[in-house]
């Protein structure tokens, strides 16, 4: 069944007063209730536009009494070392011509929607929440069927769908289309959505996941699972759970990940003993360290090459020292080796430092990915030990410009078609706190791979001059910067 509770609300960020900047919900939700999922309760706006909040629950029948109505997980090593980092965003776009109100209405999200109930059923953990009760030792994950489901955000905008995934762009555009996620100090969701129709263009789905409980791969499958699941629905019979293929089922068991107790304690230690200037949280708390935003930055995606990046180099100074981060899978590299859909974080941290000069030769690129890949290979010696001398925050010498990668090239998060045709774009908008990019394998050309960049406008402007006149001279490419 569906939990809805509807709100009244609009999609302009200044006026969507029951959700916070931050992507928090500061208020409580007004009126509603319980109803079936079908049933049309969003209101409108004095435009026309409509704007509902849907709390989906997962989607029981006669045929599955056994499943529980109760359960809770224990956090892994890997969960409680992003314990306090923040909230993982991404957008998903979706061209569809054919996406008028009352198509997107009746067909596509009740579809959707029912879809995404059926999912919540093969992932019960994740339409749950985080809590830290007084009488446990660490964070724990618990679903309660009368009380827990994943927030589902509806809403419509007028706005230039093709300029906001395919142009040069101010960072915050993203936000109205941004999930919202509710944590308190002592509660914290786990997974919200937001879909968001652009009339006779398309429509964008976006999620906001809690990093404490999975990583990126777990989200990617749960995307292409929800999509499977979406695009082989028949929308005039409501089924019941049925079997995922193989390839998607998720597997939730902690049982399988073995010599990590005294990892999960030390990651704990450090982040209870963690003081941050101004902050007067409980150590115990659930929020996410805050990371600001910087004011004007701009956004952009980029096709890259082994040959673009080389090209790239040649932008550093020769005095520069770079240090490049990135997370590598531990799944297959444990004693014994983790299935590929293990739900959950299984990650770990690799950073090289890197003199800039080394960059600057011809093999520079070259010498850098053998560093990483020599680190990455070191983990197959005892992921556990490596991570043993881990700690959430690098300590980075002053000097030294960190760079970190975002996501993977090898999740297959072009996978996520649910029957309207894969997204035309992916969209990781966590990178607007930081220095870092993200990396996804390119939509259109296999082996290829798609880097989002977060810069201040002039650096923008220049890696976008860059870009076009240098690393992609041979190609064509029509790319540019026209922001006020």
């Amino acid at each position: 069944m569906f939990k809805v509770q509807h709100v009244h609300g609009f999609l302009d960020q200044s006026k969507r007063d029951d959700i916070g900047g931050d992507g928090e919900i500061t208020s409580g939700g007004g009126g509603g209730g319980e109803g079936d999922g079908d049933a049309d309760g969003d209101e409108e706006d004095e435009d026309g536009r409509f704007f509902a909040l849907c709390v989906v629950g997962s989607d029981f029948c006669e045929l599955e009494r056994s499943t529980p109505t109760e359960l809770s997980l224990p956090l892994n090593f890997s969960d409680i070392f992003n314990l306090k980092f923040p909230p993982v965003q991404i957008i998903f776009f979706y061209k569809l011509g054919e996406s008028t109100t009352t198509f997107f209405r009746t067909v596509i999200l009740p579809k959707v929607k029912h879809s995404l109930s059926i999912t919540l059923f093969h992932y019960l953990p994740l339409a749950g929440h985080l809590s830290w009760p007084q009488n446990s030792e660490k964070p724990i994950i618990i679903y309660n069927t009368a009380n827990d489901g994943v927030l589902l955000t509806v809403a419509e905008s007028g706005e230039d769908f093709d300029y906001l995934y395919s142009d040069i762009r101010y960072a915050s555009e993203s936000n109205p289309y941004l999930a919202p996620l509710s944590v308190s100090d002592t509660k914290a969701s786990i997974l919200s959505f937001q879909i968001t129709l652009f009339p006779n263009k398309g429509f964008s789905i976006s999620t906001t996941f809690n990093h404490a409980v999975i990583d990126g791969r777990s989200l990617s499958l749960f995307m292409n699972s929800w999509a499977c699941i979406c695009r082989n629905l028949d929308e005039n019979v409501k089924i019941c759970p049925s079997s995922l293929p193989e390839v998607l089922y998720p597997s939730f068991d902690r049982t399988v990940i073995q010599g990590s107790e005294g990892l999960e304690m030390q990651y704990l230690n450090y982040w209870l003993g963690l003081k941050l200037p101004g902050s007067d949280a409980s150590p115990r708390s659930l929020k996410p360290i805050p990371f600001p935003v910087p004011a004007d930055v701009v956004r952009a995606t980029f096709q890259f090459s082994r040959e673009d990046i080389k090209k790239l180099a040649k932008g550093l100074k020769n005095n520069n020292k770079v240090k490049f981060g990135l997370t590598a899978d531990c799944r297959p590299r444990l004693n014994p080796p983790l299935s590929r859909n293990y739900i959950g974080n299984c990650v770990t941290s690799c950073d090289v430092l890197v003199e800039a000069e080394h960059l600057l030769k011809e093999n520079g690129v070259v010498y850098v990915a053998k560093r990483l890949n020599e680190m990455v290979k070191g983990l197959e010696d005892g992921v556990l030990e490596i991570a043993k001398e881990k700690v959430p925050f690098m300590d980075v010498e002053p000097g030294v410009r960190v760079i970190l990668v975002a996501g993977s090239s090898r999740l297959g998060t072009y996978g996520a078609d649910f029957g309207w045709g894969k997204p035309m774009n992916v969209e990781a908008t966590t990178i607007d706190v930081g220095e870092s990019f993200s990396m996804v394998e390119s939509r259109d050309e296999s082996g290829g791979v798609e880097i989002g960049l977060v810069l201040k406008k002039h650096e923008m402007q220049i890696f976008d001059s860059l870009f076009v006149h240098g690393l992609k001279s041979s190609f064509e490419c029509h790319q540019s910067v026209t922001l006020n």
